[in-house]
């Protein structure tokens, strides 16, 4: 059952540092090298306010967390890059993913462990934060009864995962998974050890409703968010064209379900 946070075919990574971090918006500098001039031209015209999905999930959790909780990232990477930037504001924070730690993390509890089995007691996490990573799930039954198990009543799951009916994602089903690391590193330039086999097993809302529920989850929001398209980043021409694709989704609501990402914020019962 992979667990990374690492990206897949559908994920895109911005940088999360600096004064966009500080602004919620897109870096003026190129996030990438590879990136043409005429489309961070595009970038910035038509997407330079935007908050990025991932700023996002970060602000709700700020907003939710609590000097006295325990916060665990599942699918934390390395260095638990997301995680560091709460610490001093939980008392606890933990870490889980199966790849191998750069190194221990001052102030964090790593743990080498599957999503379906962490080791942790029972109802001892506040809040359970989860970045594009329930795409790669292949057990989700199992992920979402153990996040469920460690969450104290009344506990949170806020995760943000890929839309199976965005293009990148249906693109990804049908090319081989072995492709996927050669295909990021050509069209975002992503390390190809950072890119992890997709399953989709929870991808869509009816997908999502149907695990959570079976948890015992109560489900808080589900949305559909979109952002600009990364995949396009090294053609001017065909970032254009996905710009105005992505500007369609936007403004009309009944198409928001083919947008790029989807939100959760589920809560464990109080009872």
């Amino acid at each position: 059952m992979l667990t990374s946070s690492a990206v897949s075919l559908t994920s895109v990574v911005i940088p999360l540092e600096g004064p966009y971090h500080d602004r919620g918006r897109l870096p003026r500098a190129r996030p990438w090298t590879g990136m043409t001039k005429l489309a961070e031209k595009y970038l910035e015209r038509y997407f330079g306010d935007d908050e990025h999905p991932y700023r996002t999930l970060e602000l709700e959790v700020g907003r939710r967390l609590r000097p006295e909780h325990a916060l665990l990232d599942a699918g934390c990477g390395r260095g638990a890059p997301v995680l560091l930037k709460y610490r001093g504001k939980a008392r606890r924070l933990i870490g889980v993913d199966l790849v191998e730690f750069d190194a221990p993390v001052d102030g964090v509890e790593l743990l080498n462990n599957d999503l379906g089995r962490i080791a942790i007691e029972d109802a001892a996490v506040d809040i359970v934060m989860c970045r594009s990573v329930m795409e790669h799930i292949e057990n989700p039954d199992a992920v979402y009864r153990e996040i469920y198990r460690i969450l104290k009543p009344g506990g949170l799951f806020i995760f943000l995962t890929a839309n199976l009916w965005d293009y990148a994602a249906l693109i990804a089903t049908v090319v081989p998974n072995r492709l996927h690391p050669w295909i990021v590193a050509k069209t975002e330039g992503r390390q190809e050890k950072d890119v992890f086999p997709v399953q989709y097993r929870t991808n869509t809302r009816g997908a999502v409703q149907k695990w959570a529920s079976a948890a015992g989850f109560e489900t808080v929001s589900f949305r559909y968010l979109g952002q600009y398209p990364g995949y396009f980043m090294f053609n001017g021409f065909l970032f254009l064209l996905a710009t105005a694709y992505e500007k369609l989704l936007r403004r009309f609501e009944t198409l928001g379900f083919l947008r790029g990402w989807i939100y959760v914020t589920l809560r464990k019962p109080q009872s």
